[in-house]
Formats: C-alpha cells, structure tokens, sequence
C-alpha cells in the first residue's frame, strides 16, 4: 500500500519527477564516463606495453631476471615443449635468447640489445613486422639482422649494409658475427628505439655459442583474464626449483607503480566528482520539499502520523533514485559503447608524450557491467542518504506554519 501511495505520488508532479530522475541520470552518466575511460585508456596502456615486447608472461630459468645472464639460459627440453598442448589459454610459446653486445659499423660502436625470436611467433604476439619502416621482416632460415631506427642513425647504417656484432657468448665462449641488415624498426619507446637488434632464432644460438638454448619464453595467452590460471597451471606442471613463471607485474613493476598512482589519482577525482554530484541531487530533493510543504501541512493537519508521511517520502525518494539510476545505465551504455568501438584520437603535443612511450595515442572507453553497476549504486545510495532530509524536515514541521506558507 505504502508502495503504490508513493509511485502515485512522484507521478502526480510529472514535471517535478523529470528534473528529478534526469538530475539522477547525468550524475550517472557522469561517474560511469569517468570511470570507463580511465580503465579503458590503463587498459590499452597496458595492453601497448606488455605486448610490445614482453608479454603476458614468461618461463625462465630460476634467478635470470634478477642476474639476466645469458649463463642462465636453458634448455627447451621435453617437459617444456609438452607444456603447449596442456594449457589452453596459451596460443603460442615464443622462445627467445638475448643478450648485450656492441654492434658495430666503419669507425662507429654501440651497445645493444640482441634479441634471437622465432620471426613468425614473435610478429603474432608483438605485431613485430607492422613496425618495419625500410627493408623486410626476418624469414625463416635467412642470415640477417632487423635493427632499430636510432641505432641506423647513431651507426649511419643502412638497409643492405653489414652489421658487425661482438658480445660474450655462453660460459664465456667469444661471439663474434657480421650480419647483413635486412629491415629497419620503429619502435614508440626512445629506450627500445636506441638498442634493439633482432636476429633470427637459430643465428643467435649460433652467434651465443648456445644451440638449442634460450633464455626465455614469452606466452602468448589469448585473454588477460587468464593469466593468473595460465601462470598457476604453468608452476604445476613445472619443476620450480628449476623454473620460474614471471607475470607482466614482476617484470614491469614501473608499470604497475604508475597505474596505481593514476588509479589514486582518478579516485580523488571520482570523489569530487560524487561531492559535486551530491549537491546537485541534494539540491533537487530540497526543491521538491520546499514546495510541498503546504502538502505535508494538510496531511499531518487531517491526522497522518508524521513517521508513516516521511516513510512515504522516503520510499518516493528511493524510488526516484532507482528510475534515475537505471535511466543513466541505459543512456551511458550506448555513448560508451560508440567510443569503445570509435576510441578518441589525440593530437598535438599529448600524443607524441603517448608515442615516446610505445603507446597508441588513443582513448578507449572500457566496456564492463561492474562500471555500470557499481557507478550507478553508489550515485543511488547517495540519493538514499540524502533522502533523509525530508524526514527530518516532515519532523520537525509545524501544520499550522506550513499551510499559512
């Protein structure tokens, strides 16, 4: 009864119920664009990063990350190579050994990174081969070499022209090699763009002194949401004294430290933002008791129990919030999804800070019913709260005063 009296009631004031619900809406609207955005752009961020190059996860010999040796390489033995047709997650393994040396040319020497990959795996997960800006992509069983942009320009090197590579190889042995540069690489990265080298697979256990080795493997696993079951499955199938699983957070704990501090951030946004939303509501429901004041007189004049009248208010308010809440989930979803498929480009100065960093320059919305749903519940018990106020004003109301007014 106290139900159906309240929904009469807010639609009695049809005009008053609309400013009401869409005050209710757009601050709806509001979190869930704000919150949607953010984990969209931290998203593809992460998503740029991780598989530019290092993947989701890797196997690597137990201690290499901390010493990164090429002493620690291992190798892909039976038990590592079954390991492919037990996870399911896991589209692909791309082995991979690498080490430091100086890359030379004429008179010209430079510290580099040189990084042996299956050429065909490694352009599945990182899109290597989109990123070739002069020459062509590694082949299979081609003696050659693809570098990066800054170090053509640091060695005035060029496509067609012999690399020189002297590094230490496994257990000390001497590496020494010329290559033929096949391909030039761009990479977003200033860090990457000044010291990658790519040779193929077998060149550079060949070059290592290593055959058969490397120092790691890069999972390619088909969804982020798979990663911890991928890595716990990977840990039970493998001896772990001898191996260890690394996931993207252990390897780039920069990367993870800056989303975090971006996350702390947002959140003190989201919090103004939500004190702003508050004060528009609260303004909304003080209006809507202002003028019906007289009302509240009459009735508590004729007799109403003043409990049951603010109850009654109550139950409108939250009932005006419920309609306001699910009227910005369904008015945000569509402009979400737009900009989740249509990301926002950016331009100038902000997207060139994107590029340094290997990123896209895009903003893309985040598509999940936990932002709709929480954003909406949070601006909804808000208006509960705020709901409160009615009661407290029906309390202490006097008929007489109020009807005169």
């Amino acid at each position: 009864m106290l139900l159906r009296l309240a929904w009469r009631n807010i639609w009695r004031n049809k005009r008053r119920t609309y400013i009401t619900v869409a005050s209710i809406m757009f601050a709806v609207f509001a979190a869930i664009a704000m919150s949607s955005i953010q984990r969209g752009a931290w998203g593809h961020m992460v998503d740029n990063v991780v598989k530019y190059y290092f993947g989701y996860a890797q196997i690597q010999k137990d201690g290499y990350w901390e010493e990164q040796s090429i002493d620690k390489a291992f190798l892909m033995d039976e038990e590592v190579k079954a390991l492919q047709t037990k996870l399911p997650h896991v589209k692909d393994f791309i082995p991979r050994i690498e080490s430091f040396a100086l890359a030379s040319y004429k008179k010209s020497t430079l510290g580099v990174l040189v990084v042996g990959t299956n050429g065909e795996k490694e352009n599945a997960m990182t899109k290597l081969g989109t990123r070739i800006t002069k020459g062509t992509y590694l082949q299979p069983g081609e003696k050659g070499a693809i570098i990066a942009d800054g170090i053509a320009e640091n060695l005035k090197i060029g496509v067609g022209d012999t690399l020189v590579l002297l590094s230490v190889g496994y257990r000390g042995a001497n590496a020494a090699g010329k290559y033929p540069v096949k391909g030039l690489v761009h990479f977003g990265s200033p860090e990457l763009n000044k010291r990658m080298v790519y040779l193929p697979l077998e060149e550079a256990q060949y070059f290592f002194a290593a055959d058969g080795l490397v120092t790691s493997i890069a999972l390619d696993i088909d969804d982020k949401k798979n990663i911890e079951p991928t890595i716990l499955a990977v840990k039970s199938k493998l001896n772990q004294d001898k191996y260890d699983v690394l996931n993207w957070k252990e390897m780039i704990p920069s990367l993870v430290e800056a989303k975090q501090l971006d996350e702390a951030g947002a959140k003190i946004m989201l919090l103004i933002l939500y004190v702003i939303i508050a004060f528009g509501i609260f303004g909304t429901i003080l209006m809507m008791t202002k003028e019906r004041e007289y009302e509240f007189g009459v009735l508590l004049a004729i007799g109403m129990h003043r409990m049951k009248l603010g109850l009654t208010i109550w139950v409108e308010t939250i009932l005006l919030g419920i309609l306001g809440a699910v009227a910005g989930m369904l008015f945000s979803f569509p402009i979400v999804y737009y900009f989740y498929k249509q990301p926002i480009t950016m331009t100038g100065d902000m997207a060139k800070a994107y590029e340094k960093f290997g990123v896209e320059p895009i903003l893309p919305a985040a598509l999940g019913l936990d932002i709709f749903l929480i954003q909406a519940l949070i601006v909804f018990l808000m208006t509960s709260v705020l709901a409160i106020y009615p009661l407290l004003k029906i309390r202490g109301l006097r008929p007489v005063e109020a009807m005169r007014e």
